[in-house]
């Protein structure tokens, strides 16, 4: 039991007219046992108004509509009078005596900024910096064929000037082995000039070809390319691009007939040779294409292995392999955008794969075997590959997807693992079709010493010996500069271990002494 429980009801006084009765009545009791004394007049004028619980809840009501504003209390909010104020004094304190009413009334318009500004702006700062996901910009991804045009037109911009691949990588923000992909093709195509090979340099050409076509080709294959590009670079992780119809391979180049030539996307000539008795080269690989056999094109450097390949399909895709090409070379790697974030760029193999193009890897066993790796899993039956760099993608290739790999047995590196070997189950041999240089008119000595030397170094007596490549270098120094000069530099080309055997072999042939190209004493007027 407490004071209250037997407590009589309070008195009315004065002073306790402005209190609640419950509070009037503890006072009372309090004052009876001698535990409290009334308060004063003058105390009870500074003493704040308690309201009654009507009054309470309709200002807990407005507390709330208030908070959901965040407006601020007043400061004279506990001293103003619980009656509703007029309704002229605004909606937003408007302490109407009925709850329901009270909150009816909308935010204010000036109320809103606040409580949303700081969630706007915050979009647009993850999407431009934020760490990599392979969705930032895959809408935007790079076409096939858009890096080579920028570094031909960064070399053009630079007229005069030559540069490494590390030098044009770091200019265009690209990695080095894609840089040097693009610079070796458009090199082929005679775009641009590579002015040394070790370290590799590269300038434009005079006069200048401006802004290298994709190549020409590549309207071969419309509706495989137009279909294939946007499902590759939006696919969601661990699905499969979405395939275009399948479709024939690429129509075959412009002539297949043995004796006429069919032009490359350069512009040079290729003249199809035979491959057993009813077929041409040409028409061999387009046999193999639509089987799906992979080839591995063996021979030494400069006896058509490109030509061939590129003759036979103008939708290629060429990759210059060397020590130096990493996985993401093939495969695709993230590229910084200009407004600062990132997206993941398909490399030639995704490429490939999903638009139903051939693939050629020149000189492939002067790549890692790790790297090779990444690729097998699309060659055999599977015919897929899981992008790890990009959030665990499978690429599944389409119809027409086709690898090609060229092997020159005699350079330095050049290792044919069983591994890859395995994965290639047709092996042509290329050599150099002595006639054909005599028909594009090598001179016929210059044959002749090239087809004494290529059977010395069958036998092993040599590790070189001038192949078509040369024939035609040959050709044009003998045009330009002359007999001599033209003999001494079949000499100079020949490496320092074998030159002094390929000398001898000029001069027996010559009938005189050919010596490499040397600069003498000054020229006299």
């Amino acid at each position: 039991m407490t004071l209250l429980d037997d407590a009589p009801p309070a008195p009315f006084t004065p002073e306790t007219a402005s209190l609640p009765p419950e509070v009037a009545r503890a006072l009372a009791i309090l004052r009876a046992h001698g535990l409290a004394e009334m308060p004063s007049a003058e105390a009870t004028d500074d003493a704040p108004d308690y309201e009654t619980d009507e009054e309470s809840d309709a200002q807990e009501a407005s507390a709330e509509h208030d908070a959901a504003e965040h407006v601020e209390p007043d400061d004279d909010h506990e001293e103003a009078e619980p009656e509703p104020e007029p309704e002229d004094e605004g909606e937003e304190e408007e302490p109407d005596p009925n709850p329901q009413p009270a909150l009816a009334p909308t935010t204010p318009a000036p109320a809103t900024p606040p409580s949303t500004a700081p969630a706007s702006p915050a979009a647009p700062a993850v999407q431009g910096t934020g760490a990599p996901t392979g969705q930032a910009g895959a809408g935007a991804r790079s076409r096939p064929g858009e890096l080579q045009d920028k570094v031909a037109h960064y070399l053009a911009d630079e007229e005069g000037t030559e540069f490494t691949v590390t030098e044009v990588a770091n200019r265009l923000g690209h990695s080095g082995g894609a840089v040097g992909n693009a610079l070796e093709t458009l090199a082929a195509d005679g775009k641009i000039a590579k002015t040394n090979g070790s370290p590799r340099t590269y300038k434009a050409r005079q006069p200048n070809p401006y802004r290298p076509a994709p190549p020409a080709p590549r309207p071969a294959t419309p509706p495989r390319s137009t279909a294939a590009q946007p499902a590759s670079a939006q696919a969601p992780a661990n699905t499969t691009p979405a395939n275009p119809a399948p479709a024939t391979p690429a129509a075959p180049a412009r002539a297949e007939k043995p004796g006429t030539a069919i032009r490359r996307r350069n512009g040079q000539l290729y003249y199809p040779r035979t491959l057993g008795k009813h077929l041409t080269d040409v028409q061999a690989l387009h046999k193999l294409r639509e089987a799906g056999i992979p080839v591995l094109l063996e021979g030494p450097p400069g006896t058509g292995k490109t030509s061939l390949v590129e003759a036979a399909f103008p939708d290629l895709i060429l990759v210059a392999g060397d020590g130096d090409t990493q996985v993401a070379d093939l495969v695709g790697s993230y590229t910084m955008r200009a407004d600062g974030g990132y997206e993941f760029v398909y490399g030639p193999l995704i490429t490939a794969m999903t638009e139903g193009r051939p693939l050629f890897l020149d000189d492939a066993t002067l790549i890692s075997p790790k790297v090779l790796a990444a690729m097998y899993p699309a060659m055999d039956g599977r015919r897929e590959i899981v992008v790890k760099e990009h959030r665990g993608e499978t690429v599944t290739a389409t119809d027409g997807f086709y690898v090609i790999a060229g092997h020159n047995p005699g350079v330095h590196g050049a290792i044919l693992t069983e591994a890859l070997a395995s994965r290639f189950a047709t092996r042509i041999q290329v050599g150099t079709d002595w006639e054909l240089a005599v028909s594009l008119g090598v001179d016929e000595r210059a044959v002749q010493i090239a087809r004494n030397l290529a059977t010395r170094q069958a036998a092993g007596d040599l590790a070189w010996s001038p192949q078509l490549r040369e024939l035609l270098a040959f050709k044009a120094i003998h045009e330009v500069l002359g007999e001599d000069a033209a003999f001494g530099n079949l000499v100079a080309l020949a490496p320092g271990e074998d030159r002094d055997e390929v000398a001898a072999v000029v001069r027996t042939i010559l009938g005189k002494a050919a010596s490499p190209l040397a600069l003498g004493k000054q020229a006299k007027k």
